[in-house]
């Protein structure tokens, strides 16, 4: 008997511990953010919280700088299920889902304050259940910054004189709609493209967030910067609702405040980001312009009226309903 009780014992210990174990489930999240971005932290801060909400019931593995699937596939690949979660800009929504170029809109969402009433405003919620007809679940939105830099070379872009014939970063079609208006050529390019065409002169002027001039290193091919509450770009955060649905009610918890408290960090970051970079800028020997009241005006009367017929024309009554929303806000 005593054999007997030894060999069951001996069984027992030999059974690899990852058998009585619950194996985390996986979460693959992709975005197309430098590890040094305001953002990129925040998005890992989120993973982090998720773990710990969950008591490390979900493994979520973070794959930035377009590591694991490139930027403009992120919302396929999650879709198809090849990845479970991912972040994408506006621009990356611009083919299949216009609507999400509403924060592009000039002189919107001008001030930090629109940007904390955006959460589960009817704006918001909309958008939301548009992404749902998609198959994938939104659960947080992370704003970058609502200051915009125009970066040039040799002088300050302030006027709707000053772009004529400029060569500019663009952001899509209907944003560019509205820098065509006046008189500008539009490129289409991410941040790092951007930083060559600029070194090289295929553009004249870059077009970014005021944090991204920064740790896109702009400062190093251009030496004037107009900062202006332009526009603002978000990166929001989607999973896979296939696979959402199931997770057991804890992990789903989990991710649902993590995601809450995600969004109010990037607000958080980006304005303590915003808020230091035309110093630091300043300190790369940019010169620096802050736009007047004036001079926005004088820009919004013509860029507003053009990006509106754009955006109307590309995503009709929807369109129409979501500018009324936001400019409510």
């Amino acid at each position: 008997m005593k054999r007997i009780f030894s060999a069951v014992i001996s069984l027992i210990l030999m059974t690899p511990l990852t058998n009585t174990l619950q194996a985390a489930e996986i979460m693959r999240c992709s975005h197309q953010l430098p590890p040094n971005n305001h953002i990129a932290k925040v998005i890992d801060q989120w993973a982090a919280e998720i773990e710990t909400l969950s008591e490390n019931d979900i493994d979520v593995q973070i794959n930035g700088a377009n590591s694991l699937v490139k930027a403009p596939r992120n919302a396929a690949a999650v879709r198809a299920g090849e990845l479970e979660c991912a972040f994408s800009n506006n621009s990356q929504w611009t083919e299949s889902l216009p609507l999400m170029d509403i924060t592009l809109e000039p002189f919107a969402l001008r001030n930090v304050d629109i940007l904390k009433k955006w959460r589960g405003s009817p704006a918001a919620n909309l958008l939301e259940q548009k992404i749902a007809d998609t198959g994938l679940t939104n659960v947080t939105w992370l704003f970058t910054t609502w200051r915009t830099a125009i970066t040039s070379k040799g002088r300050h872009i302030i006027k709707p004189s000053d772009f004529e014939g400029l060569k500019i970063q663009g952001l899509g079609p209907i944003s560019n709609a509205a820098f065509e208006a006046l008189g500008a050529v539009p490129i289409d390019m991410s941040d790092m493209e951007a930083f060559e065409a600029l070194g090289n002169g295929d553009l004249n002027a870059g077009l970014t967030n005021v944090s991204s001039a920064l740790s896109a290193r702009y400062y190093e091919v251009q030496d004037h910067v107009t900062i202006l509450p332009l526009f603002t770009l978000f990166y929001n955060g989607y999973i896979n609702t296939a696979w959402y649905d199931t997770l057991p009610k804890k992990s789903k918890q989990a991710i649902k405040d993590a995601s809450a408290k995600a969004a109010i960090w990037a607000i958080e970051a980006s304005e303590i980001s915003a808020a230091a970079a035309p110093n630091l800028l300043k300190n790369e020997d940019m010169q620096i312009h802050i736009a007047t009241e004036p001079e926005i005006e004088a820009l919004r009367n013509i860029m507003r009226p053009a990006f509106n017929k754009k955006y109307l024309a590309a995503t009709g009554q929807l369109g129409s309903e979501l500018i009324t929303l936001v400019n409510e806000m």
